[in-house]
């Protein structure tokens, strides 16, 4: 069995814990604070020199990191990545720009406004535009279509809904990009979410 080192308040972990469910992976969770550096043992450290969460130990005792990396690894062979190498490379392009564009954005709003109390009024401008930027991209890229690579759930839906369904806590509005506010709906009906949005 897998063990997930995470913290429930963060998108990464909880996209590793969505596509394990969603594969039927068991899994063990151990709940990490990074408010409380619980990340900054030694122990954790030996584990994940990064200190960053999530990490997974693997059955046979090694450890993973990266929340798209561990997620690609748990769905390996299964249809939530997709076997046409276009369509396969497509949502690893969704991957790579959720965590280099995306999360670095939406996210951090996010973390500032809800976790630090900090106004979105002295969050820098520029940060939020860029949010914004990639909620119309998303909106766009939407609009006609269910999820964002082919016609089923891929792992770009699951990396992408993990901060997306959480916009609000940032002061974004899902109801301006319909298209996004529609698919974050049908992918919560497609994953094992619990948490209420």
């Amino acid at each position: 069995m897998i063990t997930i080192y995470g913290d429930r308040i963060s998108g990464n972990c909880l996209k590793v814990k969505w596509t394990a469910e969603r594969l039927v992976i068991p899994f063990v969770w151990i709940d990490i604070d990074v408010t409380k550096a619980e990340t900054r043992t030694d122990e954790f450290l030996a584990m994940n020199p990064a200190g960053q969460v999530p990490t997974v130990r693997l059955e046979d005792g090694r450890p993973l990191a990266q929340s798209n990396a561990i997620i690609v690894h748990l769905a390996w062979d299964s249809a939530l990545i997709p076997s046409d190498r276009y369509l396969r490379a497509k949502m690893f392009e969704w991957l790579f720009w959720e965590q280099y564009n995306h999360e670095p954005s939406l996210a951090v709003v996010r973390y500032r406004v809800k976790f630090l109390g900090q106004p979105r009024s002295e969050i820098d401008p520029a940060l939020i535009q860029r949010a914004e930027s990639a909620l119309e991209l998303m909106d766009k890229t939407l609009t006609g279509r269910r999820f964002l690579v082919g016609d089923t759930l891929t792992l770009a839906d699951i990396s992408l809904v993990a901060y997306t369904r959480f916009a609000h806590d940032g002061g974004f509005v899902l109801a301006n990009y319909p298209a996004v506010d529609a698919w974050v709906s049908r992918v919560e009906t497609e994953l094992p979410i619990e948490d209420p949005r």
